[in-house]
């Protein structure tokens, strides 16, 4: 039969009002240490699951999952689309024609990446036409040499709906007068918003004005872009369709070009989480100077439970309790803080930037420009237990430390 009596001395010890207002005092830091840092961890690793969520949705969102390059441009596309589409784990392809161009709008000057699309099957494959911000991307197949920028760049160049831009591509046509650049007007028709660093880098033309731009064949595209249901397989998913079409083709995928950016936001997160475990740690070791404290003011107290009948391990489960209601104590009230502050902190740091006037994340220097939060219970889950084993780890020595206590000497000049 398990003996309840440990347990309720334990926790009355705990909820006691004591003489000692140093040991309260170390008492109350130990719990505050522990629910600031169970707070800041929980907080901090959110706004990391944040950032990585928008890393998927927006700029993973808007840049292939994998591609496949023709030489220069791909044979008999659509039936290539066709075949790629039906392998597993593909759930969809669009053509491409890609060229780096300068744009010009009067004084203005803007370097970006021009890609050619095909405006239907675009959305299988990217989400820009559901973050369009003004216009549409249908419009790209009714107006000839239509083109939809990124809002960021739209503002750069200072154009709006309607208003005509200038490509100029790097290369040079060579005709009587001499040597000219490769100069095309284009008239706007939409701008796309996702709140990345996209928004002053891309823009978008139907796939034929692209393959008229680059003189290829009327239906000349240069790759396929490629999306699949686990952007993780894509490394290793492109090669076997790469395998499978004919010709003599070239891949890639977004681990080239974004997976940088992606494995330093998970090593941030680890790094920064197991820093501010340390937080944690030394919180939860706090509880070690308030029961050796604890023990020495009762030292009669724990002599008189001995010669009552408690053995060596039920006093040791005393003080065990004690400090394990004080780590639960700081951890339930930390969780309840994070979790709170983790769910509004996007909106808390937005009315703050409103309040001051400042912009603290510049989509010119970061790749958003917002912070983001995502509460994930796993975590917070990991968090806790991590706080729990401190925090019984913390009790041991004092606890052991009460059970050597000899009721004798204890006792002796009472």
């Amino acid at each position: 039969m398990i003996n309840l009596l440990p347990l309720a001395i334990g926790l009355r010890y705990a909820r006691a009002k004591r003489s000692n207002h140093f040991i309260s005092f170390i008492s109350f830091s130990s719990v505050a240490g522990l629910a600031l840092g169970v707070m800041v961890l929980i907080t901090v690793l959110s706004v990391m699951n944040g950032f990585d969520r928008e890393l998927r949705q927006r700029i993973l969102g808007m840049v292939p999952h994998a591609t496949l390059w023709g030489s220069p441009v791909l044979e008999d596309w659509r039936n290539t689309a066709q075949q790629i589409s039906n392998m597993p784990n593909v759930i969809g392809v669009a053509p491409q024609t890609q060229a780096q161009v300068m744009f010009q709008s009067g004084a203005n000057v803007h370097g970006a990446i021009l890609n050619g699309i095909h405006p239907e099957m675009e959305k299988k494959v990217s989400i820009i036409g559901d973050n369009m911000a003004s216009g549409s991307l249908e419009a790209l197949d009714e107006v000839r040499f239509g083109i939809v920028l990124g809002s960021q760049l739209a503002r750069m160049l200072n154009v709006g709906l309607g208003d005509k831009v200038t490509a100029i591509l790097p290369k040079a046509n060579v005709s009587i007068a001499g040597v000219a650049p490769v100069l095309k007007r284009f008239t706007v028709v939409g701008t796309f918003e996702v709140g990345a660093e996209l928004d002053s880098g891309l823009a978008y033309i139907n796939i034929q004005d692209a393959a008229k731009l680059k003189r290829y064949d009327e239906d000349g595209v240069e790759a396929l872009r490629i999306s699949f249901d686990d952007l993780f397989l894509a490394p290793t998913r492109i090669w076997d369709i790469a395998r499978a079409v004919p010709g003599q083709n070239r891949v890639s995928n977004w681990t080239r070009t974004h997976g940088n950016l992606f494995q330093a936001i998970q090593m941030e997160k680890t790094m920064i989480g197991l820093l501010l475990l340390l937080i944690v740690a030394v919180a939860a070791f706090n509880i070690v100077s308030t029961l050796v404290m604890v023990v020495t003011d009762k030292r009669n107290d724990i002599a008189i439970l001995r010669t009552m009948g408690l053995t060596s391990a039920q006093v040791m489960w005393v003080f065990i309790v004690q400090g394990m209601f004080i780590g639960l104590l700081g951890t339930l009230i930390g969780v309840v803080l994070g979790v709170a502050l983790a769910l509004n902190v996007s909106d808390m740091i937005a009315g703050l930037q409103t309040l001051l006037g400042v912009q603290f994340l510049n989509a010119d220097v970061y790749f958003i420009n917002y912070l983001p939060s995502e509460l994930k219970w796993s975590d917070v889950r990991v968090i806790v237990a991590s706080a729990f084993v401190m925090t019984v780890a913390a009790t041991i020595y004092p606890a052991w430390r009460a059970s050597k206590v000899e009721p004798a000497e204890a006792l002796r000049y009472e």
